[in-house]
């Protein structure tokens, strides 16, 4: 087996943040076992995402654009990748974690029976193995894990790794024909409804979150506030969101989502195991919380011993003076 495959998860012509990320982290990997990186651009007018992927540093780019796969549906995704690694028998596939990354991984790793390493924060090539560091035990240890035998299957966690930058490089993709026709495939996508929440947080920079320290729904008003003037995603601990104060769309943790935003500020949130398995991986954390003992104290970088009502609105004055609004 040869060959670095990444999938190129794109929208309306855009490469997503998470596969920059992971076409970046999939040149490490094909450098390090000195392979040539393959990008799978799979979709519905891809030409440009296929020129993209050459700019961004893959050595070759191997698409299908079909109607039928217009919008991901797993069903006509997996059965195409999982055709053509039999075909051409690729050494690793990387895709990010994202909702339909893991979809996809999954899906072909079960149809290959080959083996699966998720959700990673590192890379490493080490005896011609792909290596990949990810959390254990709700984040508190981290495991080194690496498929041992046959096709590795890999999943990069979002914003653990710098996107690939622009190289100015070109090439001709191979493109092929899909797997599955449209009236073979069970999903049918009919429409879409657009739910505005602002920033998402998967991919925000910024995350302001509060907990059960905000004391109900009201109280998310100068988390929301703190969060319009600095552009970042609102988010909740699931004390939070059990109670109703908050949609579980925006839960972080364990059984949320998880995050590595470059600031996490966490306002009324004691810092559960659960919580912190969602944005311990947080570049810089700021907690603000009356009680000194409260756990997240022990994780965060910066903490403010105070109520949360008198610290927000006074943050979101300082920031509005600074950042001119």
């Amino acid at each position: 087996m040869s060959g670095v495959w990444v999938w190129i998860e794109n929208s309306d012509g855009d490469i997503s943040a998470i596969s920059r990320e992971a076409i970046g982290a999939a040149r490490t990997a094909a450098d390090g076992l000195g392979q040539p990186l393959t990008a799978l651009v799979l979709g519905h007018n891809v030409d440009a995402v296929a020129d993209a992927a050459f700019d961004l540093g893959a050595d070759a780019v191997l698409g299908c654009d079909d109607a039928s796969l217009a919008h991901f549906r797993v069903e006509a995704y997996g059965p195409l990748v999982t055709q053509l690694a039999q075909e051409k028998s690729p050494s690793v596939l990387l895709a990010g974690a994202s909702t339909r990354g893991r979809d996809l991984a999954a899906w072909v790793a079960a149809d290959l029976d080959a083996g699966l390493a998720a959700d990673g924060t590192a890379v490493t090539v080490e005896d011609g193995k792909v290596k990949l560091t990810r959390p254990v035990y709700a984040g508190k240890l981290l495991s080194t894990v690496f498929v041992a035998e046959g096709m590795q299957i890999v999943t990069l966690r979002s914003r653990a790794f710098p996107q690939a930058e622009s190289t100015g490089q070109t090439g001709t993709a191979e493109w092929v024909d899909p797997a599955v026709a449209e009236d073979e495939i069970p999903t049918k996508v009919i429409g879409f409804a657009s739910k505005d929440d602002g920033v998402s947080l998967t991919d925000a920079s910024i995350i302001v979150s509060g907990g059960r320290g905000v004391g109900g729904p009201e109280g998310f008003a100068p988390v929301r506030e703190l969060a319009g003037v600095l552009g970042a995603a609102v988010g909740a601990s699931r004390a939070a969101v059990d109670a109703g104060w908050i949609p579980y769309d925006h839960q972080v943790g364990q059984t949320g989502k998880t995050v590595s935003p470059d600031l996490y500020i966490a306002n009324g949130i004691s810092g559960a195991i659960q919580h912190q398995a969602g944005m311990r991986t947080s570049k810089i954390i700021v907690a603000v919380n009356k009680d000194p003992d409260a756990p997240i104290f022990k994780l965060a970088h910066y903490g403010i011993v105070a109520d949360l009502f008198k610290v927000l609105p006074a943050l979101t004055a300082e920031f509005k003076k600074r950042l001119g609004k």
